[in-house]
């Protein structure tokens, strides 16, 4: 079943939709394609989350830049849709992203998101989301993300899936401004209240307000080098949140096709996440 959006989702009245959904009570997941099509980049709002993440301004798109795109869609297609968990307090796990070449900044994509799987937690249970621009009758980029929907029971056997190394060492140090998260929430319209301040993080069980996974995991990438020049594959795995203001390490080591790399504590007791970026086919 397709459900084609003539605009981008407003995130807003979806997460105010969210506070007041209840879960399907379902032992399944809806089958549901939530297709928008002839999407082009905002150049003024790529340029932005550039400048945020630290990518250089290109006629290129840094590979984790559809997923801020694509986001909206992903929420539409978990509120409007008939779950077994409700979209508020979902947790994400793990990100993945591959494309088959560079994408032009004035290009334009079909964009569509899907649930591929769900599967038991120890925590809960995950679903898996795949997001996808398409041009020329083929896929170009995908991005695979995977959310823990706590307490929720799952037939199966519990699976955490596979874990990525967290390199440790001297690093670089990254100075994280409060304010990092109100900035992002104004480029990619994600305005989690668990983002903002330290006010609306507490109602929701944070000492302050924490850093979105997704800057962390593009700030990441952009220190290993910025926009993949073609092929490539980013891997990211969240480990525990960057509370706001603070100063974290970032720790990357050369492997086999590419990069691994970890971002620590500043004392490097704590993984916030870590990474694995591969170039061209490997």
């Amino acid at each position: 079943m397709e459900r084609e959006l003539t605009a981008r989702p407003a995130l807003g009245p979806l997460y105010a939709r969210a506070l007041v959904s209840r879960p399907s009570g379902s032992l399944d997941f809806p089958r549901v394609r939530v297709v928008e099509r002839a999407v082009r980049f905002d150049v003024d709002r790529l340029a932005a989350y550039c400048r945020l993440t630290g990518f250089p301004v290109r006629d290129t798109v840094p590979l984790p830049y559809p997923q801020a795109v694509g986001f909206a869609h992903q929420v539409d297609l978990m509120v409007r849709e008939a779950f077994p968990f409700t979209v508020a307090g979902v947790l994400h796990l793990r990100q993945e992203f591959e494309q088959t070449r560079a994408l032009g900044v004035t290009e334009e994509f079909d964009l569509s998101v899907r649930a591929v799987a769900m599967h038991a937690h120890r925590r809960g249970a995950t679903v898996d989301l795949l997001t996808e621009l398409t041009a020329g009758g083929g896929t170009v980029w995908t991005g695979r993300s995977r959310y823990l929907a706590r307490g929720v029971r799952w037939p199966g056997t519990p699976r955490e899936g596979e874990r990525l190394d967290a390199p440790d060492g001297e690093g670089t140090l990254w100075r994280v401004p409060a304010d990092t998260g109100r900035r992002y929430a104004a480029l990619s319209g994600d305005r989690n209240p668990i983002h903002l301040s330290p006010l609306t993080a507490r109602a929701f069980g944070f000492r302050r307000a924490v850093a979105h996974g997704m800057w962390t995991a593009s700030r990441a990438l952009a220190d290993l080098g910025g926009p993949a020049p073609g092929a490539a594959r980013f891997e990211v795995e969240f480990a525990s949140p960057v509370f706001l203001p603070s100063t974290v390490r970032h720790v990357a080591v050369p492997v086999e096709g590419g990069w691994s790399s970890a971002l620590r504590s500043r004392d490097h007791a704590k993984v916030h996440l870590a990474t694995r970026f591969t170039a061209g086919d490997a």
